[in-house]
């Protein structure tokens, strides 16, 4: 008798309603907020002390991945990116998720639930089912946004990290549109963005895709197939004399992948063997090159987007707000005979406008009816880019997670290595303090048609310079 006056929880006097209806509220409280204390404290120990065990461990997890994400980032946020690691959190958020519904229907047995007072039966049952399925169904969810995270980390290379050059990391974009009446690969935006490696701070250099004659750095395996510029001369790829080639394409700066992989010129034969396996391609590997000849940064890595899968990526996302700035023809057609665009009686009007995905597409692919054509085109690429990224916002991301990771699998290729993601996420935090330095090599300072690759070179360092951390004085 004395044991039971003693220890209330354990051994209560089921015959007191009022000792059994704070018994029960406490149990299910204390079970919900240190899952394995109700089994302690009035059920089975040894489960007991393997869900506190539980929790505790995770609680440590929780506060070390803190601590790290504040003192020690970038290394903190590639251990998180990695897709191993991301495995076996995934199975471990499983496991405790069961732990915990296992835990929670116990609580509600060790409440007694028929010796609780009538009026209190309902709400208690009630509230730790609800909090069970809280719990459980929490840690089930975060195990799916990893599994989802694990998918989107299958687009990145498993080539180890690399170095910045000369202090920065450069990247290529390429924006690709590609259809059925379109031969190869061909992107419609291109763009060089480069990164300083330690403050964030970024230029973006966009480039016409009819730049013509890009040299290529001596290194280049294209260097000696055009030593005077890309595609010199284009003749429809007949035979020259002395055995050499022109170009197949059209010898503009978005026609090289085509060029490379679809053209069949001996030329080509072996050139970046090793593109496929580094999760690139021949075509892409040339043009890397042709952008690093042209501009005189060394562009590393390639982040490839494709157009078309933009449309579900931006309806995941809820919609972007973009900037119109002339009115955006979205009907009508191209007359054969003139050129002209006739027909187009609906328009996108100029201002502030919140877009859907397939409105934005078209947003993005309109060019017949602009003031400068092809160049607003460039424009409204990047202008949607930059659109989809200020709706990245944490609490959008979260809540629209698995919609967004699926649709960004499938518009987006790149090179970049796994083990690098860690170090990019810190730049783009850092990045955020700081506006962009945008270098536009189009009419009337750069003629595509006639570049002048020592003015353009200058331009580019000019904006690196501008973009790099002034000396202390």
């Amino acid at each position: 008798m004395s044991q039971d006056l003693e220890r209330p929880i354990r051994y209560p006097d089921t015959d007191s309603a009022p000792l059994m209806d704070k018994r029960a509220r406490w149990l299910v409280v204390l079970g919900f907020l240190l899952p394995g204390s109700a089994q302690v404290l009035a059920g089975n120990r040894r489960l007991g002390r393997f869900g506190l065990a539980a929790t505790g461990v995770a609680l440590l997890l929780l506060i070390a991945t803190l601590v790290g994400l504040l003192l020690f980032q970038t290394a903190t946020l590639t251990v998180i990116a990695n897709s191993y690691v991301l495995l076996v959190v995934q199975g471990l958020l499983i496991a405790y998720a069961v732990l915990w519904l296992v835990l929670g229907i116990d609580t509600l047995r060790l409440t007694r639930i028929v010796k609780v007072s009538r009026g209190w039966r309902a709400p208690v049952a009630m509230i730790a089912v609800l909090l069970t399925l809280v719990a459980s169904g929490g840690a089930a969810w975060a195990s799916s946004l990893i599994g989802a995270s694990r998918g989107v980390l299958d687009i990145f290379a498993g080539a180890p990290a690399v170095e910045p050059v000369d202090g920065r990391y450069n990247i290529l974009l390429l924006g690709v549109d590609p259809g059925a009446d379109r031969e190869g690969l061909r992107p419609d935006s291109i763009s060089l963005v480069s990164v300083d490696a330690k403050t964030g701070q970024s230029v973006i250099v966009g480039l016409p895709r009819e730049l013509t004659d890009m040299p290529f750095p001596e290194t280049s395996p294209m260097a000696p197939v055009y030593p005077e510029g890309y595609c010199d001369e284009v003749n429809n790829y007949e035979v020259v004399d002395g055995g050499g080639y022109y170009c197949y394409t059209t010898g503009n700066l978005n026609s090289m992948i085509t060029e490379l992989e679809a053209s069949g010129s001996p030329s080509y034969e072996g050139m970046y063997a090793d593109a496929v396996s580094k999760g690139s391609t021949p075509g892409i590997e040339a043009t890397k090159d042709a952008v690093t000849g042209a501009t005189g940064l060394q562009v590393q890595f390639y982040v490839l987007i494709d157009m078309e899968g933009f449309s579900s990526l931006i309806d995941a996302l809820g919609g972007v707000t973009v900037n119109v700035e002339q009115p955006i023809p979205l009907n009508g057609y191209e007359d054969p005979a003139t050129g002209a665009w006739v027909d187009g009686d609906a328009f996108l009007e100029p201002g502030e406008q919140h877009l859907d995905g397939q409105t934005a597409l078209l947003f993005a692919r309109v060019r017949h009816g602009l003031a400068n054509g092809d160049y607003d085109r460039m424009a409204h690429q990047r202008e949607l880019q930059r659109a989809i990224l200020a709706q990245m916002k944490p609490a959008n991301v979260l809540l629209r997670f698995q919609d967004i990771a699926k649709s960004g699998a499938s518009v987006v290729q790149t090179d970049i290595p796994e083990s690098m993601l860690g170090r990019f996420a810190s730049l783009a935090t850092k990045a955020k303090e700081h506006q962009p330095v945008t270098v536009e090599l189009v009419p009337p300072t750069v003629d595509p048609s006639l570049p002048d690759y020592a003015q353009i070179q200058q331009m580019v360092a000019d904006a690196v310079a501008q973009a790099s951390p002034q000396p202390e004085e």
